[in-house]
């Protein structure tokens, strides 16, 4: 199984830690080549030419709940919705690809946003839920990171019966279990605790989904990951809470959107669409219909 996207978060987290040592923003970037000679059909497509056509594409992470996966048949999904949105915005049709995520963000969007894979599918207009930092920002040219729409954090949900009166926090996995999705962010920081003090009560889950059913069938007293994907595996008996992680560099980031760099007008208007969204309430009432807490970026 392909990495999935919380993972993906990690590269974020050792770009973070390196970046300390610098004492400038993109201080050793070196500029990377953009690509030349690319035929528009594969490299999407600009603002007039998609409202002539009639619709915009998205590409979105497969088997990714709740921000983007297939059930029954239907694709559904928070990302999913926040595409809708977009569409509607711009008068036209939203037509959206499940992706499997790579072995890094920047394979992603160069797959799906800027170049298209090797073998089989085309780039996207937009690519939804992409983590956003400064950082990696500067050094991927080829793409426009716009529209953030909310602020992911780590969490920790736990069995109420096994903690009624304390949450727990990561000290307390040295000797109680606690369920991870495999090669995420939450398994790498647990994996890192000083002295590997919590590698032995860590049990690893190929999703968090996963790793929430485990916890719910009583496999584990808590679990460790992202809010809203614990939030969408929450059932009666578990609550959820996100203390204080010492030591982690990254245990919150942006989620938004990636738009080929040649067409800004294009992340203009996308951005616009989802500022309004946030504005008038409408991306809160998305998340509290999947049962999710919102928490948006700051607004501009």
């Amino acid at each position: 199984m392909t990495q999935t996207l919380p993972g993906l978060v990690l590269s974020l987290a050792m770009l973070g830690a390196s970046a300390q040592l610098a004492t400038a923003r993109c201080e050793d970037h070196v500029p990377q080549a953009k690509p030349q000679n690319v035929s528009r059909d594969q490299v999407g497509q600009d603002l007039d030419t998609i409202q002539e056509r009639g619709f915009i594409t998205f590409a979105a992470y497969e088997d990714f709940p709740p921000w983007s996966y297939e059930e029954g048949g239907e694709i559904k999904g928070v990302d999913i919705e926040i595409g809708r949105l977009i569409a509607e915005e711009l008068g036209v049709e939203p037509r959206f690809t499940l992706v499997a995520a790579g072995e890094e963000l920047q394979a992603d969007l160069r797959n799906w946003v800027w170049r298209g894979p090797v073998v089989g599918g085309s780039v996207a207009n937009v690519m939804l839920h992409v983590p956003y930092d400064s950082e990696f920002a500067c050094r991927v040219e080829q793409v426009v990171f716009t529209g953030q729409y909310h602020v992911e954090e780590i969490a920790i949900a736990y069995r109420e019966d096994a903690y009624p009166d304390d949450p727990p926090v990561p000290a307390y996995f040295r000797f109680d279990t606690v369920a991870v999705e495999n090669d995420s962010i939450a398994d790498f920081y647990l994996s890192a605790f000083p002295g590997g003090q919590l590698s032995g009560n860590t049990h690893r889950y190929p999703t968090a989904k996963a790793a929430m059913e485990a916890l719910a069938r009583g496999e584990t007293k808590a679990a460790m990951g992202p809010l809203a994907q614990l939030e969408a595996g929450r059932v009666e008996g578990i609550s959820i809470h996100t203390p204080p992680l010492p030591g982690f560099g990254v245990s919150t980031w942006t989620a938004g959107v990636a738009v080929h760099f040649a067409y800004r007008p294009l992340a203009y208007a996308v951005e616009d669409a989802i500022f309004a969204g946030i504005q008038d309430g409408r991306i809160a009432e998305i998340f509290a219909v999947y049962g999710l807490s919102f928490r948006p970026p700051e607004l501009r």
